[in-house]
């Protein structure tokens, strides 16, 4: 492997701590607010008096579930990090998954919408991206090389 491909893998596990930093904090928060201050959290582009309402508890259920998903994903990102930042290609491909897969759901049902501001979904959207992007030029010249 190069040092280009190492710097690089250096740089997508600095990317995926800093996005599972930010998703499992984002768990912790939405798992800690009552139902309408996590709703509001989460869609944070829409006016948060929209969300005050007689919520039955399966709904606090369900907006437990998803932070429950993000604090999960994020420290799944922060674990696979480690390994990136020690060359494993094997990480690359499970932290590209979970973080990717779950910021594609958010873009799609979130983002695009509109429901969300840009910092710091969207931010954290590019970054998991730079970092499938990064991570995958190197696996992609590195198995060429192989």
């Amino acid at each position: 492997m190069t040092q280009t491909h190492l710097i690089a893998l250096k740089v997508t596990a600095v990317l995926w701590v800093i996005w599972g930093l930010v998703h499992a904090l984002a768990g912790v928060l939405t798992i800690a607010q009552d139902t309408a201050g996590a709703a509001a959290g989460i869609a944070d582009a829409i006016n948060p008096a929209l969300f005050v309402l007689d919520y039955p508890d399966a709904m606090g259920g369900l907006i437990n579930q998803h932070g429950w998903n993000l604090l999960w994903g994020g420290a799944v990102t922060v674990i696979g990090a480690l390994f990136i930042w020690r060359a494993n290609m094997t990480a690359i491909w499970v932290t590209a998954m979970v973080g990717g897969l779950l910021d594609i759901g958010y873009f799609v049902f979130m983002d695009l919408p509109g429901y969300v501001n840009f910092m710091p979904g969207t931010v954290m959207t590019l970054v998991s991206s730079a970092a499938i992007l990064l991570s995958g030029w190197v696996w992609i010249t590195h198995r060429n090389r192989a």
